[in-house]
């Protein structure tokens, strides 16, 4: 507990000064600096120990200390940055629910499987499921955010079916395999926890899994989302 305390100071004092020159001006009193008549010599004796009422603390320790709250406080500033929707004005529910799920998904704690249903740029009805983890780690999600992009299905998603021209794909992503050829419909199996996700609205998806009921949306035909949380394996 002592050693915390310790700990706890000096981060402490890491924090409250910006250099190490400033943290030894704090030790020095006026009454020093009378007697010793120069600046440097009370600044020496300080880092030596013998003078100052605070913590001794080296030059190198105090460093090393900076340099890790800096670190941290970068790490920390990158990773609300990761966010595509932090700070962005959303009015659509399915913008929504992505922004929801965003953290979860990055982070791992959570793998959606996002269905959509509606048009491509060609005027055909499409559909497929997309895994949202994966996506996010592949391209650039605040244009969806900002509603400057749709999010659609692709060829090389979980799943992908063109109604009119019946192309009609599917590929496994670094989160889920495909089973595609079963009497139950289609399925996908968790790579991490192998569980596997039904995707037939009728029954449940399965262990550590929800369906959403359809999205009202204003800009897809339909969209489902499915959530899986992943746990480990112990």
């Amino acid at each position: 507990m002592e050693d915390e305390n310790a700990a706890g100071a000096l981060d402490n004092i890491v924090t409250e000064f910006n250099t190490y020159e400033d943290f030894l001006d704090s030790q020095i009193t006026s009454l020093d600096l009378y007697y010793l008549e120069d600046e440097e010599l009370a600044r020496q004796l300080v880092e030596l120990g013998y003078r100052g009422s605070g913590e001794v603390l080296k030059r190198e320790e105090f460093e090393s200390r900076k340099a890790a709250a800096e670190a941290s406080r970068l790490s920390k500033r990158s990773q609300q940055k990761t966010l595509a929707s932090a700070g962005k004005e959303l009015k659509d529910n399915f913008l929504k629910a992505l922004a929801q799920r965003e953290e979860a998904n990055r982070s791992g704690k959570m793998t959606s499987i996002i269905f959509i249903r509606d048009r491509n740029s060609h005027g055909q009805e499409i559909s497929g499921y997309i895994d949202y983890a994966h996506r996010l780690k592949t391209e650039e999600f605040e244009p969806y955010f900002y509603g400057k992009k749709r999010l659609l299905p692709r060829p090389t998603d979980l799943s992908f079916y063109n109604w009119e021209t019946q192309v009609s794909t599917s590929n496994p992503s670094p989160n889920y395999q495909v089973i595609a050829e079963n009497s139950s419909g289609l399925l996908f199996k968790n790579k991490r926890d192998r569980k596997i996700l039904n995707m037939d609205p009728k029954v449940s998806p399965g262990d550590n899994s929800t369906r959403t009921p359809p999205i009202q949306t204003a800009l897809y035909i339909q969209a489902v989302i499915y959530d899986h949380i992943t746990r480990r394996k112990t």
